[in-house]
């Protein structure tokens, strides 16, 4: 089928097939259909639907079905709190299914959640009938498997990408066409202590390792010292720009991987329009359905995976809470415990989690106990290596004691009298962290 034989609709037109009570999956991240979701609103405004349940990842630009005038009408249960939404599920607007990223296909596939409608974006067809999901592949594509009606944008800025992204035609039911730039994601410049941080992590990361990090400041740092380095891999769940001059440089060619050798493995991208021109009928660059990306069996295939993830607080036991703060949502699981199992099963594989020791108010971001309500992402006993700007200590096959001595050691120097304090407290009664706390006095 060429784009001269699709019967393209209006985008009010598509929107006509979802009912009150149906379930709609959105396309993520930078692929969210926006002109779908406008028209969407517009019969919610005009009173034609109620208890609509949207569901997604996290999404880029407005997400205005979260509002609270469409309380009753829509209803945000995403599985992932973005920034565009995280207000409005602080305050109960909208919800979220904690949900590894991992397995966010299988609420899907597994008939956990309905899918009576997806609405996807997709490339321009090819010759042989084939769209391609361009930048996020993620859940949408058991979305797609599973939805009654699938309504595609066609947008020609939607990067032809090949993996799992490619699908054919006839899984769509309709077509709108909408030439609306994806959204893009500005680079994130490391100030000095990100900078730090990034040095240290760095330093971990041996020749021949295969990589995943995110999106921000302390990738783009990490990246930023890996210019000498050999033969790096890339198996994640998203990259952005920060890669880009490694792969012009040739130093990240997948040379040293087991599996997808060659080849950049990824679920979905955030970044400039480099980085989707870069995807665009690249065949060196796989985009994945997230049940592989993500599941720790395949990441661990690859030899000397380094995973690197941040977190909003630790405590000195190395429990890592990265999804809230205390009982507010700030984002979402998401891929850390898929990346920290799958590094940590991988030969001579590292899984590290980075921040910054204090917050932009001076606060200690380590701390002797999580904040009451806390969610813990990564477990106390899933952590290996932990890393701020003031060093990196490994807690694997450490004690409770020997783990509060490494923690604070890389906490602020602001914040080490308070936290050595508190460990005293917790483990003072024991003579071994006496000895050790004395020692240091």
């Amino acid at each position: 089928m060429t784009k001269q034989e699709i019967k393209f609709t209006t985008a009010a037109e598509a929107v006509k097939v979802i009912k009150s009570g149906d379930h709609v999956h959105l396309s993520s991240v930078a692929s969210a259909p926006q002109c779908l979701i406008n028209a969407m609103c517009e019969r919610g405004r005009n009173g034609e639907l109620k208890d609509v349940h949207i569901h997604h990842l996290h999404t880029e630009g407005p997400a205005p079905y979260s509002e609270p005038e469409f309380e009753g009408i829509f209803q945000l249960d995403s599985f992932f709190v973005g920034s565009n939404v995280r207000k409005n599920t602080q305050l109960g607007y909208a919800d979220y299914i904690p949900i590894f990223l991992s397995e966010t296909q299988r609420l899907y596939r597994a008939g956990v959640i309905p899918c009576d409608v997806a609405m996807i974006q997709v490339s321009k067809p090819d010759k042989h009938g084939y769209v391609s999901l361009g930048t996020s592949v993620d859940a949408t594509l058991g979305a797609v498997e599973c939805a009654k009606t699938v309504i595609a944008v066609i947008n020609k800025y939607v990067p032809r990408s090949f993996g799992d992204a490619m699908i054919p035609m006839s899984k769509i039911d309709m077509f709108v066409e909408d030439d609306t730039p994806l959204i893009e994601a500005p680079f994130t410049q490391p100030n000095d202590i990100e900078i730090k941080i990034g040095q240290n992590c760095a330093a971990l990361i041996e020749d021949g390792a295969t990589l995943q990090m995110g999106i921000g400041a302390i990738p783009n740092a990490v990246l930023a010292q890996l210019g000498n380095h050999k033969n790096l891999g890339i198996h994640t769940e998203m990259f952005a720009d920060g890669v880009l001059p490694l792969v012009y440089k040739g130093v990240i060619n997948g040379e040293a991987k087991n599996i997808d050798k060659g080849m950049m493995v990824s679920t979905f991208l955030m970044g400039s329009k480099e980085v989707y021109d870069f995807i665009d009928d690249n065949p060196g660059v796989l985009m994945k359905d997230v049940g592989y990306t993500n599941d720790p069996y395949v990441i661990s295939k690859n030899d000397r995976v380094t995973a690197i993830n941040s977190a909003l607080q630790v405590d000195i036991t190395g429990q890592v809470s990265a999804d809230s703060l205390g009982t507010k949502f700030w984002s979402g699981v998401g891929g850390q415990v898929d990346f920290v199992y799958g590094a940590s099963l991988s030969k001579g594989g590292k899984a590290i989690i980075a921040m910054p020791s204090m917050t932009n108010k001076g606060v200690s971001k380590i701390v002797p106990t999580l904040l009451p309500g806390a969610g813990i992402v990564t477990t106390r006993n899933q952590i290996h290596w932990f890393v701020s700007e003031y060093g990196a200590v490994d807690l694997y096959g450490k004690t409770l004691q020997e783990r509060a001595r490494l923690m604070i050691s890389v906490a602020h120097p602001d914040a080490r009298e308070d936290l050595d304090r508190a460990a005293f407290e917790r483990f003072g009664s024991h003579h071994h962290y006496i000895k050790g706390y004395m020692s240091k006095k």
